[in-house]
């Protein structure tokens, strides 16, 4: 998901993918801890898309003030 696309949603939407991105974060830890995991890069790809969804939240939770 692009950062545009990110601006688009609601604040509870971006919550929700906050959520959902952190589920797949955590699973794609234990397959990378277990050997599973092929993409290696996926890690830095998702700890990414975490930051971006967080910063769009935080930004419209401080326009809504």
């Amino acid at each position: 998901m692009e950062a545009a696309e990110i601006r688009k949603l609601a604040v509870g939407e971006l919550e929700q993918k906050v959520r959902e991105i952190r589920d797949e974060l955590f699973n794609a830890r234990v397959k990378h801890a277990t050997g599973q995991l092929e993409d290696t890069a996926k890690l830095s790809r998702l700890r990414k898309q975490i930051a971006r969804v967080e910063t769009a939240l935080q930004e419209k939770q401080e326009a809504n003030k």
